[in-house]
């Protein structure tokens, strides 16, 4: 059974990559607006920020990253969307496939065409002076964190992918995740902030997130933010399995 379900998943995973292969300006639209902003905050309001001696597209570098994935995620909310609208969900359903298989190849093209976005960001980066001497064990651990975060709001982003009534609801999800940085440790220090705000920023999945991948890239120890982050990718990931699930199994009946 086991076996049925990866070679399936894997086919059809092939296919929906072929859609994504398609339309490569989705994966670039994905990247645009988190280069857009990366590009505007280091070249207008990063000469105002005071980050210490690091510099600032090295500093709000993660943040990005980040809103790249929170970006990616809406249109694997509007791609499971279109498929649950069209029926092709029933027509999966009556072939001997694994059940799970059509919902987990929309979880690993999520994977894969976010992957792809966050190359093109890091490499804009590069262009306007992004540099990190940090070793490959280093740079495993950023990769891993990035997957388990985008791993966890595709599953977050299946929800309103198989309940929402219109395409425009399946995808505005995504809008407060994508302006969550600006509320964390992302672009700006904390410290700056006034209370509540402060407080809110502190306690936030993304300042943890941020800040363990800002450490790692700086050669820095991570501390306990990486398991703070850890504890908030996992946990986000559980609870939107389970809510995920329990929405697939109420659309196939």
């Amino acid at each position: 059974m086991t076996a049925y379900f990866f070679s399936d998943t894997a086919a059809l995973t092939g296919r929906t990559l072929r859609h994504v292969t398609r339309s490569l300006d989705t994966v670039i639209t994905t990247a645009i607006t988190p280069v857009a902003m990366m590009l505007m905050f280091v070249y207008v309001f990063g000469g105002a920020i005071d980050t210490g001696s690091v510099s600032y597209v090295n500093y709000m570098l993660p943040g990005i990253l980040l809103m790249t994935i929170a970006s990616g995620i809406s249109y694997t909310a509007f791609r499971l969307f279109t498929d649950v609208k069209s029926g092709i969900f029933e027509r999966f359903q009556s072939m001997p496939i694994a059940r799970s298989g059509v919902l987990w190849a929309h979880v690993v093209t999520s994977l894969v065409a976010n992957l792809i976005a966050l190359g093109l960001v890091v490499g804009v980066a590069v262009l306007i002076g992004f540099r990190s001497g940090a070793g490959v064990q280093a740079w495993l651990a950023v990769v891993g964190i990035l997957l388990l975060f985008t791993l966890a709001l595709t599953w977050l982003a299946a929800i309103p992918g198989l309940s929402a009534s219109s395409v425009e609801g399946a995808g505005a999800f995504a809008y407060p995740l994508i302006f969550l940085p600006f509320v964390s440790s992302a672009f700006v220090p904390t410290r700056t902030m006034p209370g509540p705000v402060r407080w809110f920023a502190e306690h936030q999945p993304v300042t943890s997130i941020v800040n363990t991948i800002r450490n790692l890239l700086a050669q820095q120890p991570a501390g306990d933010d990486i398991w703070t982050a850890m504890a908030w990718c996992v946990g986000i990931l559980v609870v939107a399995y389970l809510f995920a699930m329990a929405a697939y199994r109420r659309k196939i009946g």
